[in-house]
């Protein structure tokens, strides 16, 4: 049984985005995954997950794990079974992210300061490091040995596969500006709600609270979450993308691929 899971609402909540009704709109045992197509779909648990959809932004979220502790979802989301939905945690990913930003900053390497925001193991940080970049340090609340938000504030933040984890992603956003220079840049991945969000509901494969994925951002919402900070947005695609106050010099470049 899991930790128990706060009471659903049937009356609108706020957005956690712009402040907008939020009315119920699907619910999932809290065994769906995001890897349902790739590995075995989990024994359903009994436990309703219920998510509320913004009829202003489109934000989409669920309030189910706001009460959790970081020790909650320790036990029961970011836990020994964790690889098991998200295979491409461990190794994958943050290979293909290292070497993404080799390739979008690897000529100013030598001057620039990265932190990986919710960057697991470090394995972006480190192979970033062995490449020749000036810093590279990791902060991810739920890996012990960076549990510590460094103080400093970096050229580049990047955050990829993190945005969707967030209970409240106005502070988590906050917290990332917060990391970031006013000369600097978020280069972050969220998958974006498809245009056709609506006919999939919370059966489209990126909704799985077994994997954390508590907050799915529609475009509109994504911007306006940004701007609360000042920041703009610009998109590669509807997964990768890009925030800043003002673009800065060393990513003039990126201009022509945004």
């Amino acid at each position: 049984m899991i930790t128990k899971l706060r009471q659903v609402s049937t009356a609108p909540l706020p957005c956690k985005i712009c402040g907008g009704e939020s009315a119920l709109f699907g619910v999932v045992d809290f065994a769906k995954h995001c890897s349902e197509a790739r590995v075995r779909r989990f024994p359903l648990t009994g436990a309703p997950v219920y998510y509320h959809r913004c009829q202003l932004c489109g934000f989409l979220c669920t309030d189910a794990f706001d009460d959790w502790s970081e020790a909650n979802f320790k036990t029961e989301i970011y836990n020994d079974g964790y690889v098991e939905v998200d295979p491409d945690y461990k190794e994958v990913r943050p290979i293909g992210n290292a070497r993404l930003v080799q390739d979008l900053f690897g000529a100013r390497k030598a001057e620039l300061r990265v932190l990986d925001y919710g960057g697991g193991d470090g394995l972006l940080s480190t192979t970033l490091r062995g490449s020749g970049f000036l810093e590279a340090q990791t902060f991810d609340p739920f890996v012990a040995d960076f549990a510590e938000r460094p103080q400093e504030k970096f050229d580049i933040v990047t955050c990829f596969e993190t945005l969707e984890h967030m209970p409240d992603p106005m502070a988590g956003i906050g917290s990332i500006v917060s990391s970031t220079k006013e000369t600097g840049l978020v280069l972050f991945s969220t998958l974006l709600q498809p245009p056709d969000f609506e006919l999939h509901g919370v059966n489209w494969w990126y909704v799985g609270p077994r994997n954390g994925h508590v907050s799915i951002f529609s475009r509109t919402a994504l911007v306006r979450a940004w701007q609360h900070y000042g920041y703009q947005t610009a998109s590669f695609n509807d997964n990768l993308h890009m925030a800043f106050r003002a673009l800065p010099e060393f990513a003039r470049h990126l201009l022509k691929q945004a």
